[in-house]
């Protein structure tokens, strides 16, 4: 027993500490459990296949998915609206809604369903997001004291209650309990997120600045500049032909920059956009975008000799609303080329980019001059940097030609940050599905199935660029932390380390009467829930509350709900509850952070309850 306690007590010394990993620190702590006999091998790999861990994994692909197709910063532009350019009204809309949707959704799904768009909302109001996705965190564990059914340990006090020959508690009983929590949670938030999580380090805005983003690409090369959007209509002479074949810039002198295809035979929701390069060898359809760049007397006159229907008079659709086109499938980049390069002199024809790396040299930039017109005949020169366009995957393969050119940037990183905007209604059906298989009863289905259900969905219908990218989303030092230290519990219940602490506090509170009975009680389960989880905390306790209550001939239901709520109302560490931890990585939080902020909400919250339990249900 002593062990145990000691291993969990060193555990926590290097949390608060910080110096190591917290991964790691669960790790080590798992493995001093195996090498002490105190587990067996499978009690301590337990947590790895527990159903809120492989929740979380599915959770993270959901709410990768949701900032993936610009779902996230859909949602957080109408909650900034609302919010207008008030802080403190932001803050409030976001624990309201986090609260509420808590109520009915597990807080482990709703901290992941609101993270992203938390994190666009403060990104969107240049605001930094460690001011609130603690608050996340901890909102989604106070709506879930409104309903029976918003946090496990309501369930274990109910069973509790009925066992002992009770009346069943209603869905709403712990409304008036889930209100009250809101209510102190956001008062005292609001001071200690702006003092504490206001002063962390800001946003990554700073390493946004080492290299372009696409946009300034096209506006510093003026993409955007006369280019133009035409259509294959049925009665093209472009229909059913490759455009490689026509050789359209030596007739014209245009340059077809990309094809753009939708599936027009699915509804809008489920509208697929396929990107391809002009060289490529498809064949056109109608229906069939083709990007085009050129003079407007040119790009009019190759209309007219192919029979192609003109979308605009100048901008392209995407230029029109944002000044910026789409790169959903081809992107472009910026190389410079190396004094050793053996392209040196040669014409960018001569050069082949099309034939050998299946890219297309756009412009050029030679110190303050820019190159865009009749590029063919161009000879590139040392330091000359060309942008090129091509797919993401061919634009990262030219770095591997090292002695040749230096890619600026990461190519892979940009084609990250590129929303799938077409595909936002998918994740939204998606999400609203998973959603409901969690709320409602009546639909047979487990929560951790409905994640892993919509998790899978998510990469079926393309919500990524490929399963690499959903497999990213995943943060699996989380992932760790959580499953290493859920073990922990059972250690503590098999050393009878649990009992013999729970049994200590409380036994020798009785005498003082039931308010102190009570607050021992609270605190006993509050101090249990830092290191072992809420529910595992509630099934000990809720029998230790209930005799003790008996044996002083009191109502046993305040006492039960001081369990529930102590259970639940757990800030002060990242591995109490998976919304704690989830938040971690997103908001670069330490242990100490969770120390400042959550001890003292609390420590409140406790003392408030206390004095609040007992009028809602007396004693």
């Amino acid at each position: 027993m002593w062990l145990t306690i000691a291993i969990l007590v060193v555990s926590a010394a290097l949390f608060a500490n910080g110096k190591i990993r917290s991964d790691i620190v669960a790790l080590c702590a798992l493995v001093a459990l195996l090498i002490s006999h105190i587990l067996t091998p499978t009690e301590a790999l337990s947590g790895f296949s527990n159903s809120v861990v492989i929740m979380m994994v599915g959770l993270f692909v959901v709410g990768g998915a949701i900032f993936q197709t610009g779902l996230a910063k859909m949602i957080s532009s109408r909650i900034l609206k609302l919010a207008g350019k008030s802080e403190l009204r932001l803050f409030l809309l976001v624990m309201l809604v986090t609260s509420g949707i808590g109520a009915f959704v597990s807080n482990t799904g709703t901290v992941a369903l609101m993270l992203p768009i938390v994190v666009s909302l403060a990104a969107s109001a240049n605001m930094n997001a460690s001011r609130l996705l603690m608050p996340l965190a901890f909102a989604s564990s106070m709506g879930g004291m409104m309903t029976l059914i918003g946090t496990p340990p309501n369930l274990v006090i109910q069973d509790a209650l009925v066992s002992a020959g009770y009346p069943e508690l209603s869905f709403f009983s712990f409304l008036p309990v889930g209100l009250v929590c809101v209510a102190v949670g956001t008062l005292v938030l609001m001071p200690l997120s702006k003092w504490i999580l206001g002063k962390r380090g800001g946003t990554d805005n700073e390493n946004n600045r080492k290299s372009k983003s696409l946009n300034q690409l096209i506006k510093e090369y003026g993409l955007s500049d006369n280019l133009f959007r035409l259509k294959v209509v049925s009665g093209s002479l472009l229909k059913g032909k490759t455009i490689i074949e026509l050789d359209v810039r030596k007739k014209y002198g245009v340059n077809i920059l990309e094809v753009r295809r939708s599936d027009s035979s699915q509804k809008r929701f489920l509208k697929t956009v396929t990107q391809q390069l002009a060289w490529t060898n498809i064949q056109l359809q109608p229906e069939d975008v083709l990007y085009v760049r050129g003079s407007i007397e040119k790009v009019e006159k190759f209309a007219v000799a192919y029979q192609l229907e003109m979308q605009d008079s100048h901008a392209t659709e995407e230029t029109a609303k944002k000044d910026g086109l789409d790169f959903y499938d081809i992107g472009i980049a910026e190389i410079v080329l190396m004094p050793s390069s053996k392209l040196i002199n040669r014409t960018v024809e001569e050069c082949a980019f099309r034939d050998k790396y299946n890219v297309n040299v756009l412009g050029i930039r030679r110190k303050s001059e820019y190159l865009l017109r009749d590029l063919g005949n161009e000879r590139v020169h040392s330091g000359d940097v060309l942008l090129v366009q091509g797919t993401w995957e061919n634009i990262a393969r030219l770095s591997q030609e090292d002695t040749e050119w230096v890619v600026l940037g990461q190519p892979l990183a940009e084609a990250a940050k590129v929303t799938l905007d077409y595909k936002a209604p998918v994740a939204a059906i998606i999400m609203v599905m998973m959603i409901c298989m969690m709320m409602f009863d009546f639909i047979p289905v487990e929560p951790v199935t409905a994640v892993m259900i919509a998790g899978l969905l998510m990469v079926l219908t393309g919500c990524f660029r490929n399963v690499e990218a959903a497999y990213k989303t995943i943060n699996w030092e989380s992932i760790v932390l959580i499953a290493a230290m859920m073990p922990m519990s059972l250690a503590l219940e098999k050393t009878g380390a649990s009992e013999y602490i729970s049994n200590s506090l409380v036994s020798g509170l009785g005498v003082y009467g039931p308010f102190a009975l009570m607050a021992g009680i609270y605190f006993t389960t509050s101090l249990m829930t830092m290191f072992i989880s809420n529910t595992a905390t509630a099934v000990l306790l809720a029998p230790i509350a209930m005799n003790s209550a008996l044996q002083i001939g009191v109502d046993p239901t305040p006492f039960l709900f001081a369990v529930a709520v102590g259970a639940s109302m757990c800030f002060a560490s990242p591995f109490s509850t998976p919304p704690n931890a989830l938040v971690m990585p997103a908001g670069q939080y330490t242990f100490m952070d969770y120390i400042k902020v959550g001890l003292p909400l609390q420590i409140i919250m406790g003392i408030v309850m206390i004095f609040v339990l007992p009028l809602l249900f007396p004693f």
